[in-house]
């Protein structure tokens, strides 16, 4: 089993930043792919951003230039750099971690006022 705690959401203005931490524990594999998902109401969940442990990311077109992804291994934890934020952006966001099998955080709540 794989537990992720997530934190740094919150409310912000448009234009503003928010940077995301997850960090995982349990029975952690040193190869796997951890990210970011988001859920708006009423909208399904979707891709935000992804990172393998090798560095390898992938990001949504509707994010591509305004955040980041990035991961520490050592501390099996991820992080998303939110900047330039919409309105739009206003979703739960929850931390995935991918071997064989997907976990899930919690989720925290973004909120980006205009």
């Amino acid at each position: 089993q794989v537990q992720l705690v997530e934190s740094g959401g919150g409310l912000v203005q448009a234009g503003g930043s928010l940077r995301l931490s997850c960090a995982a524990s349990g029975n952690i594999f040193r190869f796997n792919t951890m990210g970011w998902y988001r859920q708006a109401p009423g909208k399904q969940r979707e891709l935000v951003a992804v990172i393998t442990s090798v560095g390898t990311s992938n990001y949504a077109d509707s994010v591509k230039g305004r955040f980041i992804i990035s991961r520490d291994n050592a501390k099996n934890s991820v992080y998303l750099q939110m900047n330039s934020l919409k309105p739009e952006d206003t979703a739960v966001y929850y931390c995935s971690y991918y071997y064989r099998q997907m976990y899930w955080g919690q989720g925290t709540q973004v909120t980006v006022s205009s």
